[in-house]
This record gives structure tokens, sequence and C-alpha cells, in this order.
């Protein structure tokens, strides 16, 4: 259990299962920066976040519920969380784009459901995700191993903030879409590479885009 001057944000567990050394630039560095993905999804957040609950027969949404969990030592804040008459409660993760290959949304989603669970001494079964780009909501259950991965994500993201160290950079296709690329230089990782090559490859693609426009 972890004391609550030890908790950390719920969107780090995400953070760290995309990429460590984004996770650390994030919240060890304290760094931040919007690319139009980032920008996007936060514009469609703000429409969620209304912080207005409604009831419809037998569910009532609310929305905007400060969460934390002393067992994954986090904190954070619902989309919306679904409470049914029959005492079924979903959690609701609004998500810009479509499914992703991994399951980066999922546990994003299960460490909300782990806090609920804690919150309200209750047992959730399934979540949800919805993704704008689809227009769809995408049911996910969530089973023991999924719960697995959050607390060792948990565990992983703890260690990584209190260490104080951001890990080296390791150049991957999913780089491109990151906001932080310009300040990770991750295509100069790695041997008989330079920052000035990386610098060069990068000035030259603007300046291609640029021409073509």
């Amino acid at each position: 259990m972890y004391q609550e001057s030890d908790y950390l944000l719920l969107s780090g567990l995400q953070h760290i299962k995309f990429c460590p050394r984004q996770c650390a630039l994030i919240h060890i560095e304290q760094l931040w920066h919007e690319n139009f993905f980032t920008a996007s999804g936060r514009a469609q957040h703000e429409k969620v976040h209304s912080g207005v609950g409604e009831s419809r027969r037998i569910v009532r949404t609310e929305r905007d519920l400060k969460i934390a969990s002393s067992f994954l030592g986090i904190t954070g804040q619902t989309d919306a969380v679904e409470f049914y008459s029959d005492g079924t409660v979903i959690p609701i993760e609004y998500k810009h784009g479509e499914p992703k290959e991994d399951s980066c949304d999922e546990v994003q989603l299960c460490a909300q459901v782990i806090c609920l669970e804690e919150m309200l001494g209750c047992k959730i079964e399934e979540g949800a995700l919805y993704y704008f780009k689809i227009r769809r909501r995408i049911p996910v259950k969530i089973t023991d191993e999924l719960r697995l991965e959050t607390i060792e994500l948990a565990r992983k993201f703890h260690e990584l903030v209190e260490s104080g160290k951001t890990p080296l950079a390791e150049y991957k296709r999913k780089c491109e879409s990151c906001s932080f690329i310009d300040e990770c230089f991750p295509e100069s990782a790695g041997r008989n590479k330079s920052v000035e090559t990386y610098l060069k490859r990068r000035i030259q693609s603007e300046t291609i885009g640029i021409d073509e426009v």
C-alpha cells in the first residue's frame, strides 16, 4: 500500500506502457508538448468532461469522478462511469483515434476499475473504450491477466519515478507520432548514429514538406 503523498498520476501507466522514456520525460522531467494527435484528443476530451451527470431509466452516468488507489499508488479522473440499478458499475474511457495494437488503453481502463473497486467496495467485471475515430464503444473484459499487467506497470512506474533517471532513447516506428520526438532524438540512438545526422534528416524532411505546400 502506498501513502497518499506517494500517489502518481494514473495516466502514467499508459505512458510507461507506450514508452518508458516518454513516461520519464513527462513525470520526471515535467515536460509536455502537444502535437496534432494530443491537441485533437484534448479538445475531444474537453467535450466529454462536462462534469454533468445524467440518468436514463436503469442507469446513472457520472463524469469527472476523482479516483485513487492506495494499492496501485495512483490517482486520476474518470471520463464517465455508469451505475446501473442492479449494482453493476461500468467505467468508460474516451479515446482519440481508433483501437491500438497494444494494451495501452486497456491498462488505463483497468487502473480505473481497480480504483473504483477499492473506493466503492465492489467487483467490476467489465469496462468500455469509446473511440472517436470509429465512433464506437468497445466492451473490455477486466481479466486476471489484464489486472496483473496493470499492477506490474504501476510497480514499474513507481520505480522509474523514484529512480529519477530517464531511460535512453530507442527508435521505433511509433516514435513518429510522439509529441516528444524533437526532444527525444530517438533516431540518433544506437551505435554509429549521431544527433547531427538526425537533425539533418529532420530538417530535410521538413523542407520537402514546405516545398510541397
